[in-house]
């Protein structure tokens, strides 16, 4: 996502950073550019022009003109408005109930009952607390099976009574959830269109009956401007704390994500960032300023290693790296560390000038990964502690025993190679990063 948008308002930026001085005239040149990209990200023509002009109003200002560098102000301004067409501040879930309630609703197709699955897996990791999921959705066949496949995947529980009234479920699920000690309920409701008035009501009925903490929108990002219009159909109905865009890693310009905030008033809570069941994420707005345009997001790279490695492992590889002992032991440890942290090739388009340097078009096979690993453990301790050994008859067997070339094998020791010799430099302060 926001790919397309990111390299055309980075070329912009290139372009302004290459001024001595900020002119009306190159400002109009740089505002149109900007403008464009806006458009072809397929954002809502009033945001665009309200972004437009703030930023153009800003850039012409004193502290702009006076500025030893004028193109950095320039992207300070458009970084800054940016996070404020976003939402500016983070918007946090409201768990203050006991339990918590949270209310998923959307148009079928959104990717709603995914979604109640993700964010119930989240909570319990993150909060580190017990969540219940309900099946209010009656009506769309195999939905209340679909709900509790997630649940065993999870091993979250389901709380269910079949083809029944989703009002008095809610009511009987939050008195199961008080005497069994849940701290959240998370209700899966039916995928309606805001037009669907009988089925709109029911929501009604269900939020007077139940009072949730949460009334979450589920946007499937593909929709572009449309999300808005479903927003602010659902918004005139019912009381919506926040939206949740699912599909963000699909082939989406980002639109949606640049107009909700702004058109509707509705935040951004979280953002699905894939299939998986942990492919649920915080929206942090200034983050998702600062990558779309190409500043990187390193935060969120540091929370991902928090959660994902063992401390005290890569405590002891960063020990044994300051040393020169890394070995093949290490390296296979630390690519399972990695491993944890998600898809290789998400992780990368997280780096300060990812796409300058090709990292945002990278795609990494699996296969690829296992490919290594494999290799790795069909070598014996000794060897995987002194590589130098691994003349041609150790690869041979290493090879054979792994199901993969010879050639492969040695491209493996050479990389690993390469990746001391980059550690060396790393600790002796003479690498110096390409961006």
């Amino acid at each position: 996502m926001f790919e397309n948008l990111g390299s055309r308002l980075q070329n912009a930026i290139d372009k302004m950073r290459g001024y001595g001085k900020i002119t009306e005239q190159n400002i109009d040149e740089m505002t149109r550019e900007v403008r464009l990209a806006l458009l072809e990200a397929d954002v809502n023509y009033r945001v665009v022009k309200e972004f437009i002009a703030n930023v153009k109003e800003k850039a012409l200002g004193e502290e702009v003109a006076k500025s030893l560098k004028p193109g950095e102000m320039f992207v300070k301004i458009l970084k800054d408005e940016l996070v404020e067409l976003l939402g500016g501040e983070k918007a946090d879930l409201n768990l203050s109930g006991n339990p918590a309630i949270l209310m998923m609703v959307g148009l079928q197709g959104s990717g709603k009952t995914t979604s109640i699955g993700k964010l119930a897996n989240y909570l319990r990791k993150k909060q580190n607390k017990k969540p219940l999921l309900v099946a209010c959705d009656v009506y769309r066949p195999a939905a209340i099976d679909q709900l509790k496949q997630l649940g065993k995947e999870l091993n979250i529980e389901v709380y269910s009574e079949g083809k029944g009234n989703p009002v008095e479920i809610s009511k009987n699920a939050i008195q199961y959830a008080k005497e069994n000690g849940y701290n959240y309920v998370l209700i899966d409701t039916a995928g309606r269109l805001h037009i669907d008035q009988e089925l709109m009501d029911e929501l009604h009925n269900i939020n007077e009956a139940v009072k949730p903490q949460e009334i979450l929108l589920v946007v499937d990002s593909m929709t572009g401007q449309d999300a808005v219009n479903v927003i602010e159909g659902f918004n005139n109905e019912l009381p919506l704390t926040g939206a949740i865009l699912t599909k963000l890693d699909g082939d989406t310009r980002g639109g949606a994500a640049l107009s909700i905030r702004h058109l509707t008033n509705v935040p951004i809570k979280f953002v699905g960032v894939s299939e998986k069941m942990d492919g649920l994420q915080e929206f942090y707005p200034e983050r998702m300023a600062t990558r779309i345009l190409g500043m990187g997001d390193l935060m969120s790279i540091v929370e991902k290693a928090e959660e994902a490695i063992d401390q005290d492992e890569a405590m002891r590889t960063t020990k044994r790296m300051e040393k020169g002992k890394f070995d093949l032991e290490d390296f296979l440890s630390t690519m399972n560390q990695i491993k944890k942290m998600g898809p290789l090739e998400n992780l990368l388009k997280l780096i300060p000038g990812a796409s300058k340097m090709g990292l945002n078009q990278v795609k990494i096979d699996p296969k690829d990964m296992a490919h290594i690993e494999a290799i790795v453990l069909s070598m014996t301790k000794e060897e995987r502690r002194h590589p130098e050994i691994l003349k041609a008859s150790r690869k041979q067997r290493i090879a054979k025993g792994s199901g993969r070339s010879v050639e492969e094998v040695n491209r493996l020791l050479k990389q690993f190679e390469q990746m001391k010799q980059m550690m060396k430099q790393m600790k002796n302060g003479k690498f110096k990063m390409p961006f």
